[in-house]
């Protein structure tokens, strides 16, 4: 289907309102987001088949944000069915963790760095969310993070395929291996004092190499939304838990201070990786300041 030249705005105010955002963000949207949508309609109408579209972002980055836009606009200005992933979405159960923190290292107990994921769901639930499996109706898997656990079948989402696109986000897509001299050194408290040896981070580095690389070249474009430094994502971490808190209550589950600064050392070895190394297999990425607001745009 063409695409709209003249969009009505009425879809974007009511999503604005769903996401908790300013207007301002609109525009900001159309400015920065609007060409990629573009562009990605345009390269599925040449391709003639479901894509498949990585986004990176740090946490905190708003990543997840931008993809919301991008499917809405995917499909109120373009026609195009779109779904967005989190990988988030694919982690591991709480007990095959658990299995992992028993007979690999004990950190893996503790969700987040590749290895805790499970990959094998993911390129499933792409593949038939792209056609590949046979069924029009396809489960979508969801992870609870408040019970730390994946959520029974009963609650994931259901999708139509084939999707036209799909946009698969997450803080270490898009990570690759890091040289095993690399390894060495650790990078902060938590690596110095819980992996003494490495086994933890070497198990996360083979978990790049034989679960995430493979995964890759099913990716037909990729997106970086790429912080300044990795001294931004502690604060960003702890904005988003603050917000959490204020909207969940008291009684609810949330990280303290302390537990967030302990949480994002588990992500800051490959946080920093991403922000050195990633840029140079992007296809398009949205620069940001200390504040998250994008300075620049490479690729569009």
């Amino acid at each position: 289907m063409k695409a709209i030249d003249r969009p009505d705005a009425g879809w974007e105010h009511a999503w604005l309102e769903a996401e908790r955002l300013p207007p301002a963000y609109a525009g900001l949207a159309r400015r920065y987001f609007a060409p990629l949508a573009g562009r990605l309609a345009a390269l599925h109408r040449e391709c003639g088949r479901p894509l498949l579209v990585g986004v990176n972002g740090s946490q905190g980055s708003g990543k997840s944000t931008c993809c919301g836009w991008l499917v809405q606009a995917l499909r109120e200005e373009h026609g195009l069915s779109a779904l967005a992933l989190s990988l988030d979405d694919f982690y591991l159960t709480r007990a095959e963790r658990g299995v992992l923190a028993a007979t690999v290292h004990p950190l893996l107990a503790t969700r987040g760095v590749p290895g805790t994921h499970d990959i094998e769901l993911l390129r499933r639930t792409v593949g038939n969310l792209m056609g590949r499996g046979g069924s029009t109706v396809v489960p979508v898997p969801r992870f609870d993070k408040a019970s730390d656990d994946r959520a029974p079948v009963a609650r994931w989402d259901r999708a139509e395929a084939p999707v036209a696109v799909i946009l698969l986000e997450g803080w270490c897509l898009g990570a690759r291996p890091q040289p095993p001299d690399a390894l060495a050194a650790p990078v902060n408290a938590l690596e110095a004092t819980e992996d003494r040896d490495g086994r933890w981070r070497g198990y996360v580095n083979e978990a790049l190499r034989e679960l995430f690389l493979p995964l890759y070249a099913d990716v037909d474009r990729w997106v970086m939304l790429r912080a300044p430094s990795f001294d931004c994502v502690f604060r960003w971490r702890l904005e988003q838990e603050h917000k959490l808190r204020a909207r969940a209550g008291t009684g609810t589950a949330v990280m303290s201070d302390d537990e967030v600064a302990r949480f994002v050392q588990y992500f800051e070895r490959l946080t920093r990786h991403c922000l050195a190394e990633l840029p140079e297999h992007m296809d398009v990425i949205f620069s940001l300041d200390n504040n998250r607001r994008i300075i620049s745009v490479e690729g569009l």
